[in-house]
């Protein structure tokens, strides 16, 4: 049985204790051993750095941009046809910085402790720390890292940059040049349309086939816009991703989406994954919903997940499990725990769906009444 957690942080906690307690009952709850959990948790401790003991009564020291209410921790669990979902915390280590050069280098050093720990090369990285990492960063953050846990104790390493760091213009030419110097000379040209350049991401450490990752924003997107966004050979069928779209974001499949969304809510992203230097095209492709933007409040976000998880033949008991790990509080009061619904396809793998979700450290964002 899943130990539930409080409603709400007890103004005596700190960072550390409130995301460490959230990922300690995480694991527990998916079934991690206890070694593997404690360990989990010290990593995500260690890596948040001085801020981790910082009282939760004092407020954010600055604006995390990786949550809505600034909490540089969100959990996510990706669930497959086969086996219990894996457990993933994507984390500001930079957090609490007084600017984003020294967030940037904070987050830098996080990751080479990481790569001596557990020895794995920081090669790739390196190679485009000039691009994502100058002396003076512009955008929204620095330097993000994912951390699959895995029960070895090691996870795998994922580390998100911002393509904007040298201004918004020069966002489109920092990911061609990014994935030019990966050898991925053609990739650039054949990803689809999109507003924004969010996120460029590197798998680093242990990973069978290492990817480059480049994520996309798609205001105004419609199901069946959705549809042909990837560039996989062998993809998706668009049926499928405007099956997901529609349960996702709750539009109806019978009526006309060609305007999409409301324009005024959060943008629907896509992932495109490369990994092989020689075929040009991705070998991934995944699709965002920020769920909460599209529903009046967990409780909607919940039955949505649920209803995408039971379409791809996977058990919806582990999310449950998971948002009684993380909080106590009735699901109808706010919205948001539930962040992003995705799924995700990966060349030589079945689909997998990941639904991600936010601490809520520092406020339970209201329900949403106008819906």
């Amino acid at each position: 049985m899943t130990r539930r957690a409080p409603a709400g942080p007890p103004s005596s906690l700190t960072l550390g204790e409130h995301t460490g307690g959230q990922l300690l009952r995480l694991a527990r709850a998916i079934g991690m051993d206890e070694d593997d959990a404690q360990s989990s948790t010290q990593t995500l401790l260690s890596a948040l750095g001085p801020v981790a003991r910082r009282p939760l009564h004092l407020r954010p020291p600055t604006l995390s941009h990786l949550s809505d209410d600034h909490t540089p921790v969100e959990f996510s669990l990706s669930f497959s046809s086969r086996g219990i979902p894996s457990l993933r915390v994507l984390l500001e280590p930079g957090f609490g910085r007084a600017d984003l050069a020294r967030n940037g280098q904070a987050g830098l050093r996080a990751v080479r402790d990481m790569a001596r720990r557990w020895n794995f090369s920081t090669e790739r990285l390196d190679e485009l720390e000039d691009l994502f990492l100058p002396a003076d960063p512009q955008g929204s953050f620095a330097l993000w890292i994912a951390l699959e846990l895995r029960p070895s104790g090691v996870p795998k390493v994922k580390v998100y940059l911002n393509p904007a760091a040298s201004g918004p213009d020069r966002a489109a030419a920092t990911v061609r040049e990014a994935l030019r110097r990966l050898g991925h000379e053609e990739a650039f040209d054949v990803l689809p349309p999109g507003d924004q350049h969010l996120f460029f991401a590197l798998d680093l450490g242990d990973w069978e086939e290492p990817r480059a990752k480049v994520y996309l924003a798609h205001h105004k997107l419609s199901a069946t816009g959705a549809g042909t966004l990837s560039r996989m050979d062998d993809g998706p069928r668009p049926a499928d991703i405007q099956a997901f779209f529609h349960a996702a974001t709750g539009t109806d499949p019978a009526g006309d989406d060609e305007d999409g969304p409301l324009p005024h809510r959060r943008p629907v992203q896509t992932c495109h994954a490369v990994t092989d230097t020689a075929a040009g095209r991705p070998t991934g492709f995944t699709l965002y919903v920020p769920v909460r933007d599209y529903v009046r409040h967990d409780g909607e976000a919940l039955k949505r997940a649920v209803t995408v998880l039971t379409r791809h033949g996977m058990d919806p008991s582990p999310l449950r499990h998971a948002l009684s790990a993380l909080t106590s509080r009735h699901l109808r009061d706010g919205v948001g725990l539930i962040a992003y619904l995705g799924v995700a396809h990966q060349q030589g793998t079945s689909p997998r769906v990941t639904i991600y979700l936010s601490s809520e450290a520092y406020r339970v964002r209201p329900p949403n009444r106008h819906l």
